[in-house]
């Protein structure tokens, strides 16, 4: 085979190795990931499971915990196809090395004997004497320079090859260790999978006696919720009316004789400022990379319209995503901005709502509220307690994000965890 033949795959294959090793690592730190959420998953359904008077929270939290299994299984059999992938083309390194080594020992072991044939001293120098002419013997002496160099060079590419060999070998053997290891753990995670949902089924068949009676509960939240959220877009309708009076006022003074635009006031989006351009502008750039607004704790229910985790038939709406965390957690800032409202929503439910440009975030659900409207707050900085509900014994806020009046999903946002 050429040369450049034999180049061109060895660098292929190691292309697709480091290709592969890295797929292997982002596969490896997302299952870390997700095992982290099992293991938080497990924490709090524990704690419910002591406070816990209706069995269907306990189903949804164990729903949630089921997916993450899923997840978990997924991904581990994602990392035993690539750790296949990965042997396999070890597995032909070392089988073509294996024939280079044979080859070059060959070619090795008869050079060695040529030279032994001709070891003598008095045979190398009749080799040189018996040259026709000074050209001839310099290149005969050339020759057997040259010769001697290159055994050499070919004994340690020998040396080098085995080297290799034995390298490829121990990759390959712990390759077999780790991919028993995954199996292993498959097996684990797919038998307490099993024993879930049959923990679920249970539950679930004692939650359907009483279907009609949830199902009343379910649309009373609805209706709860999307009451909530007429205040939320109200609100932010005036605070979008209020930053762009400020910005017509600031254009006013910098340009007396501009007439202020009614329209611009009464817009339903905010007129920006250079200012506010840019904290819109930077709070755009990261998206995906928001923290959450929670220090620990796991999306207990999406974004947008959805099917009731057991009642099929009934759809879902939220404006926001729901974060179960612990009890006493706080809520923070998920970025720099100007608190422009702090909403009572309910005796025991207050909201915070900042503006970050013409972005807003808002933090539902909150026992207890620590800053004020008006107030610039940093990424990060607590804006209150979340409200841990008396008779589920669970502790969740609600999440939104606007650009001005239309809603975002925040999963979209947020920095996976």
């Amino acid at each position: 085979m050429p040369k450049f033949l034999l180049s061109l795959i060895l660098i292929c294959t190691t292309s697709l190795l480091w290709s592969q090793e890295s797929q292997q690592e982002k596969l490896e730190e997302r299952k870390a990931q997700i095992q982290k959420e099992i293991r938080e998953n497990e924490r709090l359904l524990r704690n419910v499971k002591k406070k816990e008077k209706s069995a269907l929270n306990v189903v949804i939290i164990q729903s949630t915990k089921i997916k993450l299994k899923e997840k978990l299984i997924n991904t581990t059999e994602k990392q035993t196809k690539l750790l296949n992938n990965d042997m396999y083309i070890n597995q032909v390194q070392i089988n073509k090395l294996k024939k280079e080594l044979i080859e070059l020992k060959e070619d090795y072991s008869e050079m060695i004997l040529k030279s032994y044939k001709s070891r003598s001293s008095e045979s190398r120098a009749m080799f040189l004497l018996s040259s026709e002419n000074f050209l001839q013997a310099y290149k005969r002496a050339q020759y057997m320079k040259q010769y001697t160099s290159f055994r050499k060079t070919q004994g340690e590419e020998i040396k080098s090859k085995s080297t290799q060999l034995l390298d490829y070998n121990d990759k390959l053997s712990m390759q077999k260790k780790e991919k028993q290891k995954l199996i292993a753990e498959n097996e684990k995670e797919r038998l307490s999978l099993e024993k879930e949902k049959k923990e679920q089924l249970k539950l679930v068949s004692v939650i359907k006696k009483d279907k009609s009676k949830i199902s009343q509960e379910i649309r009373k939240n609805q209706q709860e919720y999307k009451k909530i959220d007429r205040q939320i877009n109200k609100l932010i309708r005036e605070a979008i009316a209020a930053a762009n009076r400020k910005a017509a006022l600031e254009k006013a003074k910098a340009n007396p004789s501009a007439p202020v635009s009614r329209a611009a006031v009464s817009s339903s989006k905010i007129e920006l400022t250079p200012e506010a351009k840019i904290i819109a502008d930077n709070f755009r750039a990261n998206r995906g990379r928001l923290p959450y607004p929670v220090e620990k704790g796991y999306v207990s229910l999406g974004y947008g319209n959805q099917a009731h985790p057991l009642f099929n038939t009934i759809t879902v709406h939220n404006s926001g995503v729901e974060i179960t965390t612990d009890q006493g957690a706080s809520a923070r800032a998920v970025f720099g901005g100007e608190v422009t409202s702090v909403m009572v929503l309910s005796p025991v439910n207050k909201a915070v709502m900042i503006q970050h440009g013409d972005f807003f975030t808002v933090y539902q659900n909150l026992s207890s509220v620590s800053v004020s409207k008006g107030d610039k707050v940093s990424i990060k900085q607590s804006l209150g307690k979340v409200r841990t509900n008396g008779e589920t014994g669970k502790t969740i806020i609600k999440f939104l994000i606007l650009q001005n009046t239309t809603y975002n999903n925040p999963s979209s946002w947020l920095s996976p965890r």
